[in-house]
Order: C-alpha cells, then sequence, then structure tokens
C-alpha cells in the first residue's frame, strides 16, 4: 500500500495532530464552567455563535478537533485534506487572535502577553498551508510528467 503522505510530512503530522486530538478530546468531556469559558470566547470573536447552547458548541469544536487530530495522524489520509482542515481550523484560531481585545499591542500585530498562546496557533495555519501547498506542487508535477510521456 502506498501512504499519500512524505516521510517529511510525519513529524508534523504527527505532533500537530496528536495535540489537536488531545484538544479535542478534553472539550468533549468538558465541565460546564468550561464549556461556558470555550464559549464565551468564541462569542467575543464571532457573535453569531451566541445562539449555540455553550455545552453543545464545545462539544462539536471537540468533535471537529478529533477529526482533524485523527486527520492527521492516520497516514491514509491525504495530506491535502488533512492540511486543508488543520488550515481552515488553524484560520478560526487565528481570528480569535485578531478580534479579542487585548491579545495584541495598539495599531499592530504584535502580541501583548495575554494574546501570545493565541498568537502562537498562526503556526498551525503554516503547517497545514504547507501541506496543501506541497501536495498541490507534487500532484501538478505528477500531471505534467504524465504529459511528457504520452509525447
Amino acid at each position: 500500500m502506498r501512504f499519500p503522505i512524505r516521510a517529511h510530512q510525519f513529524p508534523v503530522r504527527m505532533f500537530i495532530g496528536a495535540f489537536v486530538l488531545n484538544s479535542g478530546l478534553s472539550k468533549i468531556k468538558a465541565d460546564d464552567e468550561t464549556a461556558q469559558g470555550v464559549h464565551g470566547t468564541a462569542t467575543a470573536a464571532y457573535p453569531f455563535l451566541k445562539s449555540q447552547d455553550p455545552a453543545d458548541f464545545t462539544r462539536k469544536l471537540g468533535a471537529a478537533e478529533i477529526a482533524i487530530g485523527a486527520a492527521l495522524l492516520v497516514p491514509a489520509v491525504p495530506s491535502l485534506v488533512a492540511g486543508a482542515a488543520l488550515t481552515a481550523f488553524a484560520g478560526g484560531l487565528t481570528g480569535l487572535y485578531l478580534r479579542l481585545p487585548g491579545m495584541r499591542e495598539e495599531g499592530g500585530l504584535r502580541p501583548t502577553q495575554q494574546g501570545i498562546p493565541l498568537a502562537k496557533d498562526s503556526w498551525l495555519v503554516g503547517a497545514g498551508a504547507s501541506l496543501v501547498l506541497e501536495d498541490l506542487a507534487r500532484m501538478r508535477h505528477a500531471r505534467r510528467a504524465r504529459r511528457c510521456r504520452r509525447r
């Protein structure tokens, strides 16, 4: 069986996948106080989420994290798919950093002390985008090679 990922992608996928999976498992079994906090943070950045029940929202967020973490950990899942899921999820986390008051220094992107934990999630965007871009480049190269062989 040919795995759709390359050896150098394993460390990124393994470590990020384990971290995201663990985060999701924690949210699935979150108590009411934790769910209120997670939901409160999310609604401060994304007001349209206010209508969601905090416990239900936190469970759904946890389920999404579990799915993304598992996709990263399972070698049979193409890096394009796992990377796209990670990029979308991390984009939402980066949105928290950009939208929540007090996370950035006035007039810039540099994080405050309180913003550092959220600012670091921007690295996940880079990791996910790298997985996607590499697979797209590989597919393009393979298409060109097939065209050249037909000539």
